[in-house]
C-alpha cells in the first residue's frame, strides 16, 4: 500500500510539472542547449522549439538556437509528418513565441547558427513564408554549413 501511494505521488507531481503539453515550453536560458548544433540557447529573440514525436505517442519538447537548426532537424525524424508536431520560433523583435508554420521571416539578421532569419507574426517587405524559409536555410546549409556532416541529408539537397 505504501508503494501505491509514492507512486500515486510521483505521477501527480510529474503531472504538476509546469510544462504544458502543447505550444512553447520555457525555455532555461543559457542553460539549455540546441539538440542539433550544441550550442547554448540563449538569444531570446532567434530561438525555437519543436513538440512532437511518432504518432500515438506522448510527444517531446526540443529546443534550438536557430529556427535552421530546428528545420533541418525536424527533415531528419522519421515522425516529421505527424500532423501534431508544432513548430515555434520567436519574434525577432520582442521574444514572443509564435507558430513558425505562420510566421514571416525577413532576411539579413544576425542569428546565432548564420541561417539570418527573424521571425515576425506580421509580413513585412519582402518576407518569406515558411516554406520560402526552409528554402532559404537549406541555400545556406548547402553553401556554408557542415554541422555534423549532415548537410546533404536533406529533401532537395540533389544527392
Amino acid at each position: 500500500m505504501r508503494n501505491l501511494a509514492v507512486i500515486l505521488c510521483l505521477l501527480l507531481l510529474a503531472g504538476c510539472s509546469g510544462e504544458p503539453e502543447t505550444g512553447p515550453g520555457k525555455v532555461r536560458w543559457d542553460r539549455e542547449i540546441c539538440v542539433r548544433c550544441a550550442m547554448a540557447v540563449s538569444d531570446h529573440n532567434y530561438a525555437a522549439q519543436i513538440r512532437g514525436g511518432p504518432v500515438g505517442q506522448k510527444s517531446t519538447l526540443y529546443k534550438f538556437d536557430d529556427i535552421g537548426c530546428a528545420v533541418i532537424w525536424l527533415d531528419q525524424q522519421p515522425w516529421k509528418d505527424n500532423p501534431a508536431v508544432e513548430i515555434w520560433v520567436t519574434d525577432y523583435r520582442n521574444g514572443d513565441w509564435i507558430d513558425a508554420r505562420k510566421a514571416w521571416y525577413v532576411t539579413g539578421k544576425i542569428t546565432p547558427m548564420a541561417y539570418g532569419l527573424g521571425a515576425t507574426p506580421e509580413k513585412e517587405a519582402g518576407a518569406l513564408d515558411y516554406e520560402a524559409a526552409k528554402k532559404h536555410i537549406y541555400a545556406v546549409e548547402e553553401q556554408t554549413h557542415t554541422h555534423r556532416g549532415d548537410s546533404h541529408d536533406h529533401p532537395g539537397s540533389g544527392e
